[in-house]
C-alpha cells in the first residue's frame, strides 16, 4: 500500500521536481541533463563499463565526493577487474567525482521515479550499490532488492538537526531502510538514531568515519611554491583562505581582512564560496568594498597578485590545492547558522584552522579538533579576526596546529578497511 501511494505521487510530485532541476541548472549555467536523470544514459558512456561486473557508488554533492575518495581507491585496488561507477545528485558533485582517476563512469543518480529507477538499473546491471551518507530513496531501494542486487549504507550519519525530521517521517523512512542489506554508520549515536528511524538492529554497524582516512600530506615549501606561481599569489605572502563560505559569511570575512591589513599588511585572502554559483554574489560585495580581486577562471596571468588583493575563487575540485597554498584557514559554514564543513581537508594537510560556532553537522569532528588542539573556535565576527591576528603572529603556534591536526588524522583513520570488510560479504 506504501509504494503504491507513493507512485501515485511520485506522477504529480515529478513536475514541480523536473522544474527545479531546470530552473537550478540554468540559472548555474550547466546543462540539466534530464535524459540521465530519467535513466537514459548514452551507450557510448555505458561501453566504459559493458562487460564487466560494477559497482555502483552514489555520493549526492562535493563532501560526500570527498568522502567517498578513500573508499573509491579501496575499492579500484582490491577489486581491479570491476568496473567503478559513480553518481552525484548535483552538479558540482558530479564535476567533482568526474576528476577521480578511480571511476570508470560518473552519471546523475535518477529521479526517485520508477521507471526512470528500473531504465537505470537495466543498463547499469550492479553487482553492489553503496550509497554515502544517508540518501534514503524507496524506490530505488526497492527495485534493487527485488533484483537481489544489495544496497549498502556507507559513512552514515544522522546529525542533530536532522534526526527530529526523521523520527516525524520514520513511517516513510522505515519502508526503504529495510531494505538496505548493511548500514554503515559513523558513530553509535548515529547506530541509535538509524534503528529509532526504522533499520534493522542486525544490520547496523558501526564503522567510524571515511573523512578521517583523507591522505596526509605535510605540505613543504616546495610544493606551496609552486602552487602560488599557478594562483600567481607572490611567494613571500602569507594566505589566509576562507574556504566553503555561505551567504553572509563572505563579508564578515571581508571585514576581518580588512581590520588585519593594518597589522599583516602583506596578508592575502583566498575566498572560496561553498557554491562557485555565488561568485558573481561575492564579486559584488567585493566591488562595493573596493577590494581589488580576480577571479580563479582568470588565472594564470603574468601579473601577480599585490598585498591587499583577493583570489576569488570560481571553480570546483581546487580546495586541498588551495589549502596547500594557505598558512591559516577558515572555514565556512560556521559563522552562519549552515551547520559548518568539514575540518579534516585542512588538518590532513597540516594547516591549522579557525570555525565559527555553528558545526552541528560536523560535531564530532569539531570536538576532536578542540581536543587535540589542532584549530580554534570562535563565537563572533571578532573573535575570527582576533583568531586569524594571533595565528599569523606566531609561526611555532601555527606549526603546533598543524602537527596537532596531523597526529588527529593518523589517530582516528581506519575506517575504509572496516568499510571494506563489510563490501567483500557482498563481492
Amino acid at each position: 500500500m506504501f509504494y503504491c501511494a507513493y507512485n501515485f505521487l511520485s506522477v504529480f510530485l515529478l513536475i514541480p521536481v523536473v522544474c527545479y532541476h531546470l530552473y537550478r541548472s540554468i540559472s548555474r549555467g550547466r546543462p540539466p541533463a534530464l535524459a540521465e536523470r530519467f535513466g537514459y544514459i548514452p551507450g557510448a558512456e555505458l561501453s566504459a563499463i559493458r562487460n564487466r561486473p560494477v559497482i555502483w557508488l552514489h555520493a549526492v554533492s562535493v563532501g560526500e565526493s570527498i568522502a567517498a575518495r578513500p573508499l573509491l581507491k579501496a575499492l579500484r585496488s582490491r577489486y581491479p577487474e570491476h568496473a567503478i561507477l559513480v553518481s552525484n545528485t548535483t552538479e558540482t558533485g558530479r564535476g567533482t567525482a568526474a576528476a577521480f582517476p578511480e571511476k570508470d563512469l560518473c552519471i546523475y543518480f535518477p529521479f526517485d521515479f520508477l521507471p526512470a529507477v528500473r531504465r537505470t538499473l537495466d543498463a547499469i546491471k550492479p553487482e553492489l550499490v553503496i550509497i554515502m551518507e544517508t540518501e534514503i530513496w524507496p524506490n530505488f531501494t526497492r527495485e534493487a532488492a527485488s533484483r537481489n542486487i544489495p544496497v549498502i549504507l556507507a559513512n552514515g550519519r544522522i546529525s542533530d538537526r536532522s534526526f527530529a525530521r526523521y523520527l516525524t517521517f520514520s513511517w516513510f523512512f522505515r519502508q526503504a531502510l529495510q531494505l538496505f542489506s548493511r548500514l554503515c554508520m559513523q558513530t553509535e549515536t548515529d547506530c541509535e538514531r538509524i534503528v529509532a528511524i526504522g533499520a534493522p538492529l542486525g544490520c547496523t554497524v558501526k564503522t567510524g568515519n571515511l573523512k578521517y582516512d583523507i591522505p596526509l600530506r605535510q605540505v613543504d615549501q616546495g610544493e606551496k611554491s609552486r602552487l602560488k606561481e599557478q594562483y600567481s599569489i607572490p611567494d613571500g605572502m602569507p594566505v589566509l583562505i576562507a574556504g566553503s563560505t555561505h551567504a553572509g559569511e563572505e563579508q564578515l570575512v571581508m571585514d576581518a581582512y580588512r581590520q588585519l591589513l593594518p597589522i599583516l599588511d602583506e596578508l592575502f585572502l583566498v575566498l572560496v564560496p561553498r557554491h562557485p554559483e555565488r561568485a558573481a554574489e561575492v564579486a559584488s560585495l567585493l566591488e562595493r568594498a573596493g577590494i581589488p580581486f580576480r577571479r580563479r577562471t582568470s588565472l594564470p596571468c603574468p601579473e601577480k597578485f599585490k598585498k591587499g588583493n583577493v583570489l576569488l575563487v570560481d571553480t570546483v575540485g581546487e580546495m586541498m590545492n588551495l589549502y596547500v597554498v594557505s598558512d591559516v584557514a577558515f572555514v565556512g559554514g560556521s559563522l552562519v547558522p549552515t551547520g559548518g564543513h568539514n575540518l579534516l581537508e585542512p588538518a590532513s594537510l597540516g594547516i591549522p584552522s579557525v570555525f565559527g560556532p555553528h558545526m552541528s553537522n560536523f560535531r564530532e569532528i569539531a570536538e576532536l579538533v578542540l581536543q587535540y588542539g589542532a584549530g580554534v573556535q570562535v563565537d563572533s565576527p571578532q573573535g575570527l579576526t582576533e583568531s586569524c591576528r594571533a595565528l599569523f603572529a606566531n609561526g611555532e603556534l601555527r606549526r603546533v596546529l598543524g602537527q596537532n591536526g596531523l597526529k588527529l588524522m593518523r589517530d582516528n583513520g581506519g575506517a575504509t578497511e572496516r568499510h571494506m570488510e563489510v563490501i567483500a560479504e557482498y563481492l
